[in-house]
Parts: C-alpha cells; structure tokens; sequence
C-alpha cells in the first residue's frame, strides 16, 4: 500500500511538471536585390511599416488537422500568393524564455486567446525572387523585404532564428549549388551572381576566379544580350538551363 501511495504521488508531481504547450512555424524568406541579401517581415500591428516596428518573422500556430510542413506552405501560400517554394525545415526553437516577454505574451493573448505558456517553433528556410509580384492574402497585410544588416530587434527570438538560417543557407548552397539561382533574376550577370554570394557568405571574393568557376558551369549558359544604357562596360547576362542541370 505504502509502494503503491508513493508512486501515485510520484505521477502526480511529474503531471504537474508538464506543460501546456503551443506548437508554431516560423518562416526566413530570403530575396536578393543585386546588392544585398532580404528578408521578408510583417508587421504585427497596426503602424506605420516604414518605421519597421513590432517587425517579425511570417508564422502561425498549427491546425489541429494539420501536418507541420503544411503549416509552414500555407504560411508562405498566404503571404506571397506562391503555392511552390523551396522550403527547409532547418530547426526547432523550444527555450522556456522565449515567448516570456510581457508585450509577446500580450500578443499571443490577443491574438490566439488561449493561455500560452509554452511556445515551440519550427523553423523553415525559403527562398524568393525579389522581384517578383506577391499577392498578400494574409492576416498581416504589412509586408517588406529589408536587408539582413537593417534588421530590427524583433519580438520572440526571432533575430536568433534569422542569424541560425544563416547559418543554414550556407550549408544549403554548398550541398545543391544551384538553388542559388532560385534568388537571381532569370537572366543575370556574373557579378549579380558573385555580389549574391558575397552577400550569403558576408566576405568579399576574388572577382577573376569566380567568373572562370562559374562560366565552367554548363548549366549557365550565356545569352546574346548585354547590360544597356550603363556607365560602366556593358556585361553579357546569363540564364539557368534546368534542362541542362536535369541531364547531368
């Protein structure tokens, strides 16, 4: 009786250890703009989005009915109108700090209701041309790109996931090199393509030895175009041939 009463009051103290926990996604997209490396925010009040305040990563607390991979593509779907996207699921964010600040509990409260006391992200990695037009169905209707030196202190640990993602598409280009061109233009310079990874890689790269690396790639394949109306020599664009990639 006695082993018995003892690990029933056992059970009882770990019960009352458990949490009650929200499972979230947090989505880094990344755009370049020929000169720098962006990410994509939103705005999660209702102020003036040139001041960059209460910026944060586009995310969602997931569905009942819904896998964690979805929630991350309909994230993404109902920012920028783009049903397809690459997309990297790189971390889990799960720190007992991390949603304890008094305005991110606030918000959490206002918006999702529920007591929160626990809040575990997922973190996924995408990519997007910068150019091109999204179409913003989203319940954050402010949206803009900024570069990654522009980045405000975000709520949550947002800024720690921007600077893991880092971290993260660097692995990612050097293991499929050619998602690289999945933030270029679709016709490019080889300078737009240097610029870009000096952007990803934060250090400057010696400019003859980059354009021999990359005009030996037979997959960028040069165009009969050239830059028009520049002050400097006009260079020649390039595109990606994905038909040539699949080949080999």
């Amino acid at each position: 009786m006695c082993k018995q009463y003892l690990f029933c009051v056992l059970v009882d103290a770990m019960k009352r250890n458990y949490i009650h926990t929200f499972v979230s996604v947090d989505c880094v997209v990344f755009g370049f703009d020929n000169e720098n490396l962006n990410i994509l925010l939103v705005k999660r009040e209702k102020e003036p989005t040139t001041e960059f305040k209460n910026m944060k990563l586009p995310g969602s607390l997931i569905y009942n009915d819904e896998d964690v991979d979805d929630a991350a593509n309909r994230v993404l779907y109902e920012l920028t109108g783009i049903r397809r996207m690459s997309l990297r699921q790189f971390r889990c964010f799960a720190s007992p700090d991390r949603a304890r600040k008094v305005e991110d509990q606030k918000w959490l409260d206002k918006e999702y209701q529920p007591n929160i006391n626990r809040l575990i992200t997922v973190a996924y990695l995408s990519l997007c041309k910068i150019d091109r037009k999204l179409v913003n169905i989203s319940k954050y209707k402010d949206s803009v790109w900024l570069p990654i030196s522009e980045l405000p202190q975000m709520p949550f640990d947002h800024n720690l996931i921007v600077e893991e993602s880092l971290s993260e598409i660097r692995k990612w280009v050097e293991s499929e090199p050619v998602v690289i061109f999945e933030l270029l233009p679709s016709k490019f310079t080889i300078s737009q393509v240097r610029k870009l990874y000096e952007a990803i890689y934060n250090k400057k790269i010696d400019v003859r030895n980059f354009h021999k690396k990359i005009a030996a790639m037979p997959y960028v394949v040069a165009l009969n175009e050239k830059q028009q109306n520049v002050s400097h020599r006009a260079a020649r664009y390039y595109k990606f041939d994905k038909t040539i990639y699949n080949k080999r």
